[in-house]
């Protein structure tokens, strides 16, 4: 993860100096200064990615600020539009292109924009892609095919995806199921082990695990759970 974070903390940077350029452009108090992230700032949960999606920005809400929009000039627009949406935490360019369409931004300006940030490294999807996979392994425990299918919901170039799972290392993916299972199991004490079975089952095949490592590993964790054990 070392080049990862070298590679994000550099981003980091350059989004600091683009927002402070913005921010230099505009009256003291304006409410389209965006805010920089802090580093290391958690990964935005699903919830508030969904209510961002939905143009839910507080600072984009208001008629006023709308006005002023239609004012400006349509690449400072969306420029501070990408860096408001960077600021409330990672986003993929299939995102941004989504929300600045929502805001009725011209493909054209759009996609100068996103060239530009690009190549100073504000808008990197594979940097996105590895940041979600880590997040969502450690947080989630998602499988390869659970990982896939949100990449792909956000925009995410197959190949790039799949570089960013990198080769599925099967006694890791194997400890994550046995992990998730166990810790679920334990919610689950005094139930019948053909019901703890099912919905351990249901569990991990939600997180993308297949199946195969589900049955293995929902055999196992019930076998050797000590309400099963024989005295």
């Amino acid at each position: 993860m070392t080049a990862d974070h070298d590679r994000l903390a550099a981003a980091r940077q350059a989004l600091a100096a683009a927002t402070g350029s913005v921010a230099a452009a505009r009256p003291k108090g304006d409410p389209h200064q965006a805010e920089v992230p802090a580093a290391g700032r958690f990964w935005p949960t699903e919830a508030a990615e969904r209510a961002s999606d939905r143009d839910g920005d507080p600072s984009v809400g208001r008629e006023a600020d709308r006005e002023a929009d239609r004012d400006a000039d349509p690449a400072t627009v969306a420029r501070a539009i990408v860096l408001r949406q960077l600021a409330m935490g990672p986003r993929s360019r299939a995102q941004l292109e989504r929300k600045l369409a929502q805001r009725g931004c011209d493909p054209q300006i759009a996609a100068t924009v996103l060239d530009r940030l690009s190549e100073i490294g504000l808008v990197d999807d594979a940097a996105f892609a590895d940041q979600l996979v880590h997040s969502r392994r450690r947080t989630k425990g998602l499988a390869g095919a659970a990982l896939i299918a949100e990449l792909r919901e956000k925009g995410i170039d197959p190949e790039v995806a799949r570089d960013a799972i990198g080769g599925v290392d099967p006694q890791s993916e194997r400890a994550r199921a046995e992990d998730l299972a166990v810790r679920k199991l334990a919610s689950m004490a005094g139930l019948a082990p053909q019901v703890q079975a099912r919905r351990l089952g249901a569990m991990l095949a939600r997180k993308g695990y297949g199946s195969g490592t589900v049955y293995s590993v929902v055999r196992d964790v019930i076998e050797n759970a000590p309400e099963h054990q024989r005295d």
